[in-house]
C-alpha cells in the first residue's frame, strides 16, 4: 500500500515492509546470505525486538534475538516486525511512543530493500 508524504504510517505500512524484507531474505541465495545479508538481516531482527520490547515494558530489561542461523533471519524479521506492530496496536493510537516507534521502524526497514 503505497502512501503520500502527509499520510500517517500506519500498522499495515508496517506489516507490508516486513513482509517485503522478509520475504527478500527468505530468497537470496546462500551465497548472498553467507556474504553479509544474513548478518544485516539478523541485526534487522534484533533493532525490530528492541523497539517492540522498549513499548511493551519500557522500564523492563531487553532480551536478545538469538541467532539461528543463515536460513531463517527472514522468518526472524517476519517474527520481530509482526512482534513490533503487535506492540504498536496494543499501545494505542493515542500514544507518541508508539507512533514514533512505527515510523521509525518504517524508515529502518526502507534502508533494507
Amino acid at each position: 500500500m503505497a502512501r503520500s508524504d502527509t499520510t500517517p504510517p500506519t500498522r499495515d505500512d508496517l506489516y507490508e515492509a516486513v513482509d517485503a524484507a522478509a520475504d527478500r531474505l527468505r530468497t537470496l541465495p546462500e551465497s548472498r546470505l553467507r556474504r553479509g545479508a544474513a548478518a544485516e538481516g539478523l541485526a534487522l531482527a534484533r533493532e525490530l525486538t528492541n523497539r517492540a520490547q522498549r513499548l511493551e515494558t519500557p522500564f523492563g530489561g531487553q532480551r536478545r534475538l538469538p541467532e539461528v542461523g543463515i536460513y531463517a533471519v527472514g522468518d526472524q524479521v517476519a517474527v520481530a516486525g509482526y512482534d513490533l506492530a503487535r506492540a504498536v496496536t496494543d499501545a494505542g493510537d493515542d500514544d507518541p511512543a508508539a507512533g514514533r516507534a512505527l515510523a521509525e521502524a518504517l524508515d529502518l526497514l526502507s534502508h533494507h530493500r
